[in-house]
């Protein structure tokens, strides 16, 4: 029988009920995707990285109408790309972010994520409890600091933030699209507003570069708007909601802030069962676990899955921040490594390391099973984290 995705979660911070089932059965999967279309879904470990160092996967197809779907979402529903010159536009791309995440760059830029994470925490210490930790902190932190690099009005935020929810759509195709070509032309107006103004930020610095068509600056600029908040947003949520429902971790934290940047890569990897699994095509036969990849076939890379690989990670249901850090995969393997980790590890580390020094007294002020999170989208992060101190 063919497994029907998205696997079952009833719980935001637990492994879908049937993962253990599915994982004993071997780690790689013939599966049906939310809209009905095959694929191979990959749940083991070290299946996971042997694929993610493998060329012969893409994210282009050669027939991208006619490819299988994981979602309805123009932004990462399908393929990507130009499947003829793929290699040499992803290298390109890569060349012109990575420089702005440099070591020596986010060394600077640390002290100022301390300084917003103190401004927003300051804001909720001086109001009255209870209060939504989402909107508090989750939220926000990424938002700022994401604005900041890019040279985004930090006052558009509503607007864009909407775009970027609709953008990532996986249910409605026609919202997709809307908010995919809102963010586009919002991108291409702050590229003409940066040639009249630049400024010290990553758009004004593409805008000075010959080799950078404006096109291509306001397509980078809305691809790191959307990748720089969303998956932090979620992380910063989940992990607070990980910690606030073991006490003993959150004391842990409080009383060695040495602990912080393993709390930080432990949230990685066990919060990522709300995330879509990373697409990739074939572009050419594949024998891996027993299975015959054939070529144009859909591949999903479930990082989140691999990361609860019971032959990696010990008791890996359990969150524990005590934990050897350096295994999990959220980030991805091999040439599509996140240029974004290091912003994510700062951010996340802030986030945790202030909020167990500030409020050692933080519970959750509803009860877990209360807790929902936003259905149809690439990241269903929770709705709401009524927290009181």
């Amino acid at each position: 029988m063919t497994i029907q995705l998205p696997l079952d979660q009833a719980h935001p911070i637990r492994p879908p009920d049937n993962l253990r089932d599915l994982q004993a059965q071997g780690p790689v999967h013939r599966v049906r995707t939310a809209v009905g279309d095959p694929a191979w879904l990959v749940t083991g470990y070290r299946e996971l990285q042997e694929l993610s160092l493998d060329s012969r996967l893409g994210r282009s197809h050669p027939k991208p109408d006619t490819a299988a779907r994981w979602g309805d979402s123009m932004l990462h529903g399908g393929p990507q790309g130009n499947y003829a010159t793929e290699s040499a536009d992803h290298a390109r791309f890569r060349a012109r972010v990575q420089p702005h995440f440099s070591p020596r760059r986010m060394r600077q830029l640390r002290p100022r994520v301390e300084a917003l994470t103190t401004e927003l925490l300051d804001q909720l210490a001086a109001s009255q409890p209870p209060a939504d930790l989402t909107q508090a902190l989750a939220l926000p932190l990424p938002i700022a600091v994401i604005c900041e690099l890019l040279g985004v009005p930090l006052k558009d935020r509503e607007m864009f933030r909407e775009w970027t929810q609709s953008a990532a759509d996986t249910q409605d195709r026609a919202r997709s699209e809307h908010g995919l070509l809102s963010l586009y032309k919002y991108g291409q107006q702050l590229v003409a507003r940066k040639h009249k103004e630049p400024g010290d930020d990553i758009i004004s610095g593409w805008c000075a570069d010959p080799e950078v068509p404006d096109d291509a600056a306001a397509m980078l600029a809305m691809s790191l708007l959307w990748a720089g908040h969303e998956t932090t947003v979620y992380t910063i949520g989940i992990g607070a909601l990980m910690l606030l429902t073991q006490p003993e971790q959150w004391q842990a934290l409080h009383a060695d802030p040495a602990l912080v940047p393993a709390a930080a890569e432990e949230a990685l990897r066990a919060a990522g069962w709300g995330g879509t699994p990373l697409i990739r095509y074939a572009h050419a036969e594949i024998k891996i676990a027993d299975s015959t990849i054939a070529p144009g076939d859909l591949v999903l890379l479930h990082q989140g899955a691999a990361n609860h690989d019971q032959a990696i990670f010990d008791d890996p249901a359990r969150f524990d921040i005590t934990r050897p850090a350096d295994a999990h995969l959220a980030f991805g393997h091999g040439a599509h490594y996140c240029l974004g980790a290091p912003l994510a590890r700062i951010e996340l580390q802030a986030a945790f390391g202030q909020l167990t020094s500030r409020f050692p007294g933080m519970r959750l002020a509803m009860p877990i099973e209360e807790l929902t999170v936003t259905d149809g989208l690439l990241l269903p992060g929770l709705t709401a984290l009524h927290v009181t101190w």
